[in-house]
């Protein structure tokens, strides 16, 4: 285990923010998700803001998230097609470079055992 129970930590960079996404023990032995949002102040320094979301309500917070992105997919549609673009992605500045590719992490839980 590393620094602080991390057992795995990835970063994404967009634009002026970068995301960490953290995955944790703590010391009852819980595994969370911290997920970090760094921005840069205008005045210097870093604005953070951060989500902990334990293993056990994953499932639930995964539900809902989908529903967003759902919602947030039909919307940019639906404005593409009404002649709004929206932000364009940056172009590539090194040849050779590549667009990060999505990822998405499922956690499955361990079936709960049933007491007598």
């Amino acid at each position: 285990m590393g620094v602080r129970g991390e057992i795995f930590s990835t970063k994404v960079a967009v634009h002026n923010r970068t995301y960490f996404f953290n995955v944790k023990e703590n010391r009852m032995g819980d595994l969370y998700l911290n997920i970090v949002e760094s921005k840069n102040r205008e005045t210097g320094g870093f604005e953070r803001q951060s989500v902990i979301l334990f293993a056990d309500n994953i499932e639930e917070f995964l539900t809902g998230f989908d529903e967003s992105l759902k919602v947030l997919e039909k919307a940019v549609r639906e404005k593409r097609r009404a002649g709004h673009p929206g932000r364009e992605k940056p172009k590539q500045t090194e040849p050779g470079d590549t667009p990060a590719k999505s990822r998405r992490v499922v956690v499955r839980k361990e079936p709960k055992e049933e007491k007598d």
